[in-house]
């Protein structure tokens, strides 16, 4: 296998292992503070080598010329390391257990809120990222026209249960810094706790395939 077939795959094994770390995070009623704090830092490792990884598309942000969709996947791309990076100090300047010895970094009141903020805008921009590579990952795929038509069906009706989701959530009032605290349902079942953030990750996802195909289509 070449250097660049490898690369390509160790980054897509990477983008699987930070959407599986990713869903744990927000699940933090299931894992507690303990373990959320250690998924936090290896997810803040992964996304780190997940840069090294891309260092030649940072190489080439300035050269060339930019379309609308380049320039659609760049910021989503940049956005995505900035409420990563800043999800990751804030929870750092949080922290009772993982590094303990960087609580209070910056002031409390502050970081909360950020953290809160932050990791819910990386959530969506995920989610956007993931759905933009889809349709490239899935090129090779020869399916039928009636199974395409079916499967667009299908994750239509995943992608409208997320949206849902995401409205019943109160999202919104977490990216838009409207709340303080997340409030969180400690009786529900972890299962479903991860499968309800599973669906609206789907959600974004499917808005990024959307935004793919139609630049493909033209």
């Amino acid at each position: 296998m070449s250097g660049a077939k490898t690369n390509h795959m160790t980054r897509r094994i990477a983008d699987a292992a930070m959407t599986v770390l990713l869903l744990l995070l927000m699940a933090y009623q299931v894992t507690e503070e303990v373990l959320h704090e250690w998924i936090g830092l290896s997810m803040t490792v992964l996304v780190i080598f997940h840069q090294l990884l891309n260092r030649k598309w940072y190489g080439a942000l300035f050269k060339g010329r930019y379309n609308a969709y380049r320039v659609l996947t760049a910021a989503v791309n940049i956005l995505l390391l900035c409420s990563f990076a800043l999800t990751a100090f804030c929870g750092m300047s949080m922290s009772s257990h993982a590094v303990p010895f960087l609580y209070g970094m910056a002031p409390l009141s502050f970081v909360r809120r950020m953290h809160l903020s932050m990791s819910h805008w990386a959530f969506v921009l995920m989610g956007l990222h993931l759905g933009l590579h889809i349709p490239a990952m899935t090129a090779g795929l020869k399916l039928k026209d009636r199974t395409r038509a079916l499967l667009t069906c299908i994750f239509t009706c995943i992608g409208g249960i997320g949206l849902w989701l995401f409205l019943r959530s109160g999202m919104l009032n977490y990216l838009f810094f409207r709340v303080p605290f997340a409030f969180l349902d400690y009786e529900k079942a972890g299962w479903l706790v991860f499968l309800e953030n599973l669906l609206m990750l789907s959600l974004f996802g499917n808005i990024g395939t959307l935004l793919r195909r139609v630049r493909v289509l033209r």
